[in-house]
């Protein structure tokens, strides 16, 4: 087997590793990014020319072009769960294979999230800011955890994690989710205008689709609670961003924390983050080694099964993938 490996090589350090690399090279020939640049379209497969498949970082989308111009190619695994930014439908017709990974990143993203609640609860980034800046910071009233309400939009895999982390900081933790409900009886299934009304930490877990675009808009924030915190680690394109900026702007929140936006690449976008209100990370809930690996050694498991004439986990045209039938696979 010969693999394309689309991260450049600072995403190579950060976003795939050193260990899955190498790993990786144990199953198959790896041919590097060395581009310095996230490759698509035509180029992209220009430059994996003679590959049988390609391992995408998330800036190297899986495009129509791609794959009408990659006649060699198997496979193209995506090494996250998101697989919104490869055209599906334009592999299974060019008869190739599609995987996604599997989420890694829950502990990592909802620890992040107990961070931002301290955070804004409590003004530490203002504070540091502040000294590094050579100044005293007027010292503030904070807010406890214990004894507050967290509202939690979504009950997937990270809000089931994260739920039972407030009971255990003593918060009532309320849950929305209208496909899933809790069993756990300490926690409060409620619908979405009651959480919000409810909430001092209101933390956005839903999955981002065309229903959830923009999910939180001016009329979801108008129902928070006054004073209440506004957290985002899951996708930028559930929050309308101008009516946030209002709510922050009018005093009725009293802060917002971000890990996405509608920049590129899904980060904050950067006036958003600016707000003195606002609390922004670029896009790193799950930017840690155990998250990392996690998603990177489900690529290298996929291009081991395929080397071995095997359908791999986690893929999801398998039956449209008529190109496995070269490694012996069918389908």
């Amino acid at each position: 087997m010969r693999v394309y490996l689309t991260h450049t090589a600072d995403a190579l350090a950060n976003y795939y590793g050193e260990r899955a690399l190498a790993a990786l090279r144990q199953v198959a020939e790896v041919r590097l990014n060395d581009s310095g640049r996230h490759l698509a379209g035509r180029e992209l497969a220009e430059a994996a020319a003679g590959c049988q498949a390609i391992i995408s970082y998330r800036q190297s989308p899986g495009e129509a072009e791609t794959f009408a111009n990659a006649p060699d190619l198997i496979a193209f695994h995506r090494c996250a769960v998101d697989i919104r930014n490869i055209d599906v439908a334009a592999a299974s017709a060019a008869g190739v294979l599609v995987t996604q990974a599997t989420p890694g990143f829950i502990p990592a993203v909802a620890e992040l999230v107990l961070g931002m609640m301290v955070d804004l609860a409590r003004g530490v980034s203002a504070a540091a800011a502040s000294y590094h800046a050579g100044q005293v910071p007027v010292a503030r009233m904070g807010r406890q955890l214990a004894g507050s309400t967290l509202g939690i939009i979504g009950y997937g895999a990270i809000g089931r994690y994260l739920a039972p982390l407030g009971l255990a900081l003593g918060m009532r933790v309320i849950v929305a989710d209208p496909h899933a409900a809790p069993s756990d009886p300490r926690l409060e299934h409620k619908p979405l205008e009651a959480l919000l009304a409810e909430s001092d930490f209101t933390v956005c877990l839903a999955v981002a689709t065309a229903a959830t675009e923009r999910l939180l808009d001016a009329a979801a924030f108008a129902r928070m609670k006054p004073g209440a915190f506004f957290i985002n680690p899951s996708r930028g394109n559930l929050v309308d961003e101008a009516a946030l900026r209002a709510a922050l702007d009018s005093g009725h929140l009293a802060g917002a924390a971000m890990d996405v936006g509608r920049a590129p690449d899904q980060m904050p976008t950067p006036a958003l983050a600016a707000h003195p209100k606002v609390i922004a990370t670029p896009h790193t809930g799950g930017l840690t080694p155990p998250a990392i690996e996690h998603q990177a050694f489900d690529t290298v498991r996929q291009v081991t099964a395929l080397a071995e004439g095997r359908l791999p986990d986690y893929a999801v045209n398998a039956a449209a993938a008529h190109r496995l039938s070269r490694l012996g696979i069918q389908v």
